[in-house]
């Protein structure tokens, strides 16, 4: 079936090729864009384009931006002495959605030497005093905010982490054994 059809394989394999879309979502997907809705098909392709040429990383905290320092550093009411750790820069967008922080933030994807400087460069320029860790609770990450804790002991910092435990609405036998210690070792007076 897939002789003469080559570029509409190709367009299904680009689309499979994206993290949380199986074979079968970028079929329908492929199908949709070519026989259905080709303006759509023009549309993304133009967003993909822009984006890829217009995003960068912010030289300050490492988030994405169109411009070289990033919206949140150049925003002068933020609470400039906070800063919120985070793996990657798509965490900035659902902490920003839930309306809860409101100082800087600062991407730090690996614990290499050059990640660490910036890091330490950022937290001086800014005169933090809080570190939050916003990171996906896991015994790697749990060394990794260790790691990090160690590299700015000397910056009298506060440092905490994002709580976790049992989400809400979840009943206990569909909670994994490893959040549900946590949510007993963090348990609060009612």
């Amino acid at each position: 079936m897939k002789r003469g059809l080559e570029k509409f394989y190709d367009l299904v394999d680009a689309f499979a090729s994206l993290p949380t879309i199986g074979k079968k979502s970028a079929l329908r997907l492929a199908y949709h864009i070519v026989m259905n809705d080709n303006y759509s098909g023009m549309k993304i392709s133009h967003s993909i384009e822009n984006a890829l040429n217009s995003i960068q990383r912010c030289v300050k905290c490492g988030s994405m931006s169109e411009h070289e320092i990033c919206e949140v550093c150049l925003d002068e009411t933020r609470q400039r002495e906070k800063m919120c750790i985070v793996q990657s820069a798509k965490d900035i967008f659902i902490i920003e959605d839930s309306k809860q922080f409101d100082g800087l933030y600062f991407v730090i994807e690996e614990l290499d030497p050059d990640s660490i400087d910036r890091l330490l460069a950022f937290v001086k320029e800014n005169q933090i005093k809080e570190a939050l860790f916003a990171i996906t609770p896991s015994l790697s990450n749990d060394a990794f905010i260790l790691y990090i804790e160690d590299k700015l002991k000397d910056q009298n910092i506060v440092f905490t982490k994002i709580a976790q435990g049992v989400p809400t609405g979840v009943s206990l036998e569909n909670v994994d054994i490893l959040s549900l210690a946590k949510a007993i070792q963090s348990k609060v007076d009612i």
